[in-house]
């Protein structure tokens, strides 16, 4: 992916921190003009949303950003700036770190948001059966065959898409390297990346991994892979994924949950509008985030796991801590908490850890192994 120097900013706006109105944090949309190597779009000119959470003192100490400038990356299904910018209460991890004097950015992958979806996104058709049947007859009379029979994006693309938005910010901040923060598949997104490019990258904070030991190392013959395009989550199945992995009292406000389908729900106005609303995400070809990687890795690294995690079980991410090859290296094994950890009740628990991370590389003034917190 080829990333052009010119990029669109959105009207800056200055939004209050809960709690302190004497602070005040601006939130700044830009749009990378890219020229996409997603396979169903590639080489056309396509856009990434880059969201930025900023305390306006922080813009002015601009030179001493070094080090202090971080980018989140988001899973498999939900954009970045619902994942990491929830507007409710304090649970916005970007403006925890942006209080902090971080300048926070976060990207939408492409197919996500507000960034370029391809045209095969828009086709309900490109559903796996399952999910088509959910739309009949109110969206498509009947089953129909794809018109489109890949998945929509591979790894690679999206290491393009990490890559396209770490280097706008370099350029735009005038620093070195960034920290990357990630979820879920953003794990094999941002730490994928990192492996390839580690002089761009201080710290790694990932929560919830997708990383597999004996996963594939090299790209399949064909990228991307035959198979659906794209999936979609209703409110219903938000609901229900999350109150499987359900462990303990009050894990969850049901307002934080509102906050985040109702944010979910603004990020795709075409899904809003398919059956009683959906999100839509592509379906991603991956390969190139296993042991053989992760063991050549020297990037510190915070890990966390969420006890209750039904989707990437805390014993993936512990196999990750013990083949990481980097020195520095820590695991929390978080109580309480799902898959969705930061938008649940220790929230401010596993900011804080990030937190002290991203500035020292160390959680509790430890730069290595394995802690238990939330208990």
């Amino acid at each position: 992916m080829k990333t052009l120097i010119t990029s669109c900013v959105a009207v800056l706006l200055v939004v209050p921190v809960v709690g302190d109105d004497s602070e005040r944090i601006l939130s700044i949309d830009h749009f990378v003009r890219v020229q996409s190597s997603v396979p169903a779009i590639s080489g056309q000119p396509a856009q990434l949303y880059v969201r930025e959470r900023v305390h306006a003192g922080t813009l002015a100490r601009g030179s001493r950003l070094a080090d202090r400038v971080v980018l989140f990356v988001h899973g498999a299904g939900t954009p970045a700036e619902v994942a990491f910018d929830v507007p409710y209460e304090d649970y916005s991890w970007m403006a925890y770190l942006a209080q902090a004097g971080f300048d926070a950015f976060s990207v939408d992958m492409t197919g996500y948001g507000r960034s370029t979806r391809p045209a095969a996104m828009n086709d309900p058709c490109n559903l796996a059966p399952a999910q088509q049947a959910l739309f009949i007859p109110r969206l498509i009379p009947a089953p129909c065959a794809a018109t489109y029979s890949q998945n929509l994006t591979s790894i690679a693309s999206d290491w393009a898409d990490v890559g396209a938005a770490v280097d706008y910010i370099r350029a735009l901040r005038g620093v070195e390297r960034v920290s990357l923060v990630a979820w879920s598949l953003g794990g094999p997104r941002s730490g994928g990346y990192t492996a390839r490019n580690p002089q761009k990258v201080h710290r790694l904070v990932l929560l919830a991994p997708g990383y597999s030991r004996e996963g594939r190392g090299e790209a399949p013959a064909k990228v991307p892979a035959d198979g659906v395009v794209f999936n979609t989550q209703s409110r219903a199945e938000f609901d229900a994924n999350w109150d499987r992995q359900v462990g303990c009292t009050a894990q969850y406000e049901k307002p934080a949950a509102d906050s985040v389908w109702s944010a979910m729900i603004a990020s795709d106005p075409v899904g809003a509008t398919w059956g009683t609303g959906v999100r839509r995400a592509p379906q991603t070809t991956s390969w190139g985030f296993n042991a053989a990687v992760v063991t050549k890795m020297q990037t510190p690294t915070l890990m966390v796991a969420g006890i209750h995690d039904k989707q990437v079980v805390p014993e993936r991410v512990k196999e990750m801590y013990e083949d990481l090859g980097a020195s520095q290296k820590v695991m929390i094994d978080l109580g309480c908490s799902s898959h969705n950890a930061m938008w649940e009740k220790n929230h401010t628990m596993l900011f804080r850890a990030s937190l002290e991370w991203l500035e020292k590389g160390t959680v509790n003034g430890s730069s290595t192994g394995v802690l238990r917190m939330g208990y």
